[in-house]
């Protein structure tokens, strides 16, 4: 430290000197205020205690915020007083960081400007300075003892390092009502209550009170607006209401957007005054920029939330008009005052698909608004969004904005969304609505692309089933198909009848393994084969044996399972049945007079092995019998752990003897449905022969 620039000490035997090295971080001003305690106690001066420790928390803070180095800390007391350095290895130019000796031409504003901490060094202290050595800087601060006489100095550093205030801060200022060091220690110290729901207005109403005291004034008040659309509300008020004349200190809060605000003092001009109510305002802005981080924290979270529930109920429906049904009650009024959805049709034109709004008697007014037509119409507007595939401004009547629907690279409208009430959207609320309709975009082209499939399954799935089943005399027959719970999916159930060249009815109903296009091209396959074989007249065991090797070379690991059944009216009034089984469930004799039984014998299914064995059952049908055939979507429908099973299908068709081929159908159709609240997991296919002669 050099003489010329550096505090003078005497070199009396009773001086305590401390020096230690302390590390930039948040503990350095607690542990520099340690060693001034312990020294000051040590030396008998703890007169000075509350000035001491106010000024080395200023100084050391002033050090880790701005340096963010080591900080060297030297207390030296003596008989008369207290020296205090503080000292970094920071480089560059020191009024960046420090303020140097102030001369008596130098208003005290200027130096708030430059370093408003430096302001109670300036206050409090007998003496301060600056130090420059070539490893960094210093501050240094002297306390002397009230009627001490301080050490003898040069009269050039007497002159340059004169006391402000007097010995110990206690000058002319004192005498006009200058802040004492406990309250500014009070002003500077004081914090809003952790536990408090909203602690700011009693925060900022006792802020302003302590700092109008301090200085006098008449009232203060602190305004705020948070951005929300409530406009700027009153945070804080002290005495009366602050007059609007060039006397009022009126100091801006340091907030970001979209808070903003500021306080007001009505007090008298003083040196004090104004940056007094800078630093309170400055400890004010801290608070309140934490609450804003707060809030917007809390605010995204449930943003968050937010979007994570709109995916969830658009991903529920895969309906295209409920979809977009959904989207606008999503948006309003959360995120609008309405919210228009348009979708684009083949010919690129745009459609009003779903709307709503706030207020319900607005909504045919929105509908004709959405309706006109012209260069500086909403719809010319939303026309502009969509083809731009950007987000898009929309002018009076109905303010607001239009984003694009796009989902994987095609569009598929727009997203009109209006202005609330008080305020504009904040970028928060723009972000949201943009994440919305892509979200929303995606969830119309999947709704879109489900109802594709659906529409080719529907279509495949019926071009495997006859349109109609025949009308023969003497006998009925009935059918029910019932498709899995995905209707988007083709099952491998069908069933077919048939007239054969000897004048014979050929009935079948088979299942072929797994689902999905391909099992619906091999149903495709079985039926054809089945269709061309037995209109050549082939006998049927040929036609099964031929169909085993077409399904043997085709390969892919696909097998059918068949019932085939070829029916001739016989003598009396009695049909002739030949069946034959390939793999398949014995189907269900339903006698006329009561009684149900299994008939048939089973055999070997088709795609599985070289040759195959079919056995051929005779079944004569009275007049009145049923023949019931079934595939396992029947059999294996489950409730939990139970399966409907061959049994219960037998018990449930044997009250049924009497009735007709349809309503024999049609019951049993429902007795497997109702077993389980659950959908059809296989499809459920029920084929029903009647002898039907009176």
């Amino acid at each position: 430290m050099s003489a010329e620039t550096g505090p003078d000490m005497t070199d009396g035997s009773d001086e305590h000197v401390r020096r230690v090295r302390l590390p930039a971080d948040r503990r350095t001003p607690a542990a520099a205020r340690a060693l001034v305690r312990s020294v000051l106690a040590e030396a008998d001066l703890e007169e000075l205690l509350n000035e001491a420790l106010l000024l080395t928390t200023e100084l050391s803070t002033n050090a880790v915020e701005h340096a963010r180095t080591e900080l060297d800390i030297e207390v030296a007391a003596d008989g008369t007083g207290l020296t205090v350095t503080v000292s970094d290895f920071a480089v560059g130019p020191v009024d960046e960081l420090v303020v140097g000796v102030r001369n008596d031409t130098e208003d005290i504003t200027e130096v708030a400007e430059r370093g408003r901490g430096l302001l109670l060094v300036d206050h409090f202290a007998s003496r301060w300075g600056t130090t420059y050595l070539p490893t960094g800087k210093g501050v240094w601060f002297r306390l002397d003892r009230l009627g001490a006489v301080p050490p003898t100095r040069p009269a050039a550093v007497a002159e340059a390092h004169a006391p402000l205030n007097g010995a110990g801060g206690q000058g002319d200022e004192a005498e006009h009502g200058a802040p004492s060091a406990a309250a500014m220690s009070e002003l500077m110290q004081t914090s809003p209550d952790p536990y408090a729901e909203d602690p700011l207005p009693e925060f900022a109403t006792g802020l302003v009170t302590r700092l109008a005291e301090m200085v006098g004034a008449a009232g203060g008040v602190v305004r705020l607006d948070r951005g929300d659309g409530q406009g700027t509300q009153v945070l804080g008020r002290y005495g009366r209401q602050p007059r609007n004349d060039n006397e009022l200190i009126r100091v801006p809060l340091a907030v970001h957007r979209p808070y903003a605000g500021e306080l007001e003092l009505d007090a008298a001009p003083s040196a004090y005054a104004r940056p007094l109510a800078v630093l309170a305002a400055e400890r004010l802005s801290l608070h309140l920029e934490n609450d804003r981080l707060r809030r917007a924290d809390v605010r995204r979270s449930a943003w968050l939330t937010f979007l994570a529930e709109a995916s969830e109920l658009l991903a529920q429906s895969l309906d295209v008009e409920l979809t977009m049904a959904l989207i606008p009650q999503l948006v309003v009024p959360r995120l609008g005052q309405w919210c228009a959805v348009h979708t684009t049709d083949e010919w690129g034109r745009l459609r009003l698909a779903a709307s709503s709004h706030a207020d319900e008697s607005v909504l045919p007014h929105l509908h004709k608004v959405l309706q006109e037509t012209g260069p500086e119409s909403i719809q010319a507007r939303l026309r502009e969004a969509s083809r731009s595939a950007s987000q898009v401004p929309l002018g009076a009547p109905m303010e607001g904005f239009a984003v694009p629907l796009i989902a994987r690279g095609q569009r598929l409208g727009t997203l009109a969304v209006g202005r609330h009430q008080r305020h504009r959207h904040d970028p928060d609320e723009v972000s949201v609505l943009e994440d919305v309709a892509r979200r929303a975009a995606l969830a119309i082209e999947n709704a879109r692309i489900h109802a594709e499939r659906r529409r080719v399954a529907q279509t495949l799935q019926q071009s495997l089933l006859p349109p109609v089943l025949p009308v023969v005399e003497g006998i009925g027959f009935a059918a029910e198909y019932v498709p899995t719970g995905d209707d988007a999916e083709v099952g491998g159930d069908f069933y077919d009848v048939l007239p054969l060249p000897d004048g014979r009815w050929l009935v079948v109903i088979g299942d072929v393994s797994g689902k999905g296009v391909q099992a619906a091209a091999v149903t495709g396959l079985v039926r054809d084969v089945i269709r061309v074989l037995a209109g050549d007249g082939k006998p049927l065991p040929e036609v099964l044996g031929r169909l085993n090797e077409t399904l043997v070379e085709r390969g892919g690991g696909r097998y059918c399972t068949l019932a085939m059944a070829a029916v001739e009216p016989g003598r009396g009034g009695q049909l002739d049945v030949a069946l034959h089984l390939a793999g398949h469930d014995r189907p269900v004799l339903l006698r006329g007079g009561g009684g149900a039984t299994f008939v048939g014998t089973g055999g070997t299914a088709l795609g599985l092995l070289d040759s195959i064995a079919t056995p051929t059952a005779e079944v004569p049908l009275g007049p009145g019998d049923a023949l019931i055939f079934y595939t396992d979507g029947v059999t294996e429908r489950r409730r939990g752990r139970e399966l409907f099973g061959t049994e219960r299908l037998r018990d449930a068709a044997a009250p049924l003897a009497g009735y007709s081929a349809d309503v024999v159908a049609a019951r049993l159709r429902a007795t497997a449905i109702g077993f389980s609240v659950e959908a059809p997991r296989d499809d459920i296919a029920l084929l029903v022969l009647r002898n039907d002669a009176l």
